[in-house]
């Protein structure tokens, strides 16, 4: 008699239950849990004398901002100066490393790196491919997720260089809302850009030698903002960031960035009109007030 029915028997002489094996399909079915609600990945953030030997990537730059604030027109003109190479939304936060049993855990382990160094150690791999491939020097990750995960990102790289794009809130929301109207109402809109200006801000109080450009600034007047930003860099100005070029519809793909008309151009389009204070919807009001836009 197997091992199931002994125990079966067992179980039903005492409680009168019995224990089955679900249908193949109810198994099939069961979810798989997702990866947010695994724990956080445990990490060490490097001294700077060890940089050299866990990080084959030269300073990476990252933009920390919301969605629908320019980053895509930002990285496009970064793209466009000889040194610097930004790629689509890599979305680095959302990549895992997993050890598959105890012996690669404890040997991993037993060199120093957790889950989170692991994750740490593709990170800069995938980062350091990308320059690597375009013969320039230095990349940048401008992912909207960036701006929770400042401090992961700090810690993977104490030398990095720290991009905050800022947009008027509400211009923000009415973006989101405009790409897809019938998915995102107004009202969704809203509640949806309302975290990201709070995660920015903090990242941006958190770090004092951060750069910090407006996209109404960018548009307005876009050689001024781009010479600001090569000095924060410490690059030459180059004229070719204000004529990025035109885009192939295949090189601008929905979901990793702006994909629609005023970025295809290939050149720096005008910004829409600031609202007025009483059009800022209630929600958006003090982060619109912290950034300047309204009084």
């Amino acid at each position: 008699m197997s091992l199931a029915r002994h125990l079966n028997r067992a179980l039903t002489a005492a409680t009168g239950l019995q224990v089955r094996r679900a249908p193949a399909a109810a198994r099939r079915a069961a979810p798989a849990p997702r990866s947010a609600e695994r724990p956080a990945a445990p990490y060490r953030c490097p001294p700077a004398g060890e940089l050299a030997t866990d990080r084959l990537l030269r300073p990476p730059v990252f933009v920390i901002s919301s969605i629908r604030s320019g980053s895509t027109l930002l990285r496009m003109m970064m793209d466009a100066h000889p040194r610097l190479h930004a790629p689509h939304e890599l979305h680095l936060g959302r990549m895992e490393v997993v050890c598959g049993n105890w012996f690669s855990e404890r040997a991993m382990s037993a060199l120093g790196l957790g889950r989170g160094d692991l994750e740490h150690l593709l990170w800069d791999r995938v980062l350091h491919r990308e320059p690597t491939r375009s013969g320039k020097d230095f990349v940048v990750e401008k992912t909207p997720a960036n701006a929770y995960m400042y401090r992961r990102l700090r810690d993977c790289r104490p030398d990095a260089r720290f991009v905050f794009l800022l947009r008027h809130p509400e211009s923000t929301a009415r973006s989101w809302h405009e790409s897809d109207p019938v998915k995102r109402p107004y009202d969704k809109a809203v509640e949806d850009v309302l975290p990201y200006p709070a995660a920015v801000e903090e990242a941006r109080t958190a770090d004092a030698d951060g750069f910090t450009v407006r996209y109404e600034d960018v548009t307005e007047d876009p050689e001024r903002e781009m010479r600001r930003l090569c000095a924060f860099l410490g690059l030459d100005y180059a004229p070719a960031m204000l004529h990025y070029g035109a885009r192939k519809g295949g090189e601008l793909v929905r979901g990793l960035g702006d994909w629609r008309e005023n970025i295809r151009t290939g050149t720096v389009q005008p910004g829409r009109a600031l609202p007025a204070d009483d059009a800022v919807p209630e929600p958006l009001r003090a982060a619109s007030a912290a950034w300047g836009y309204t009084s």
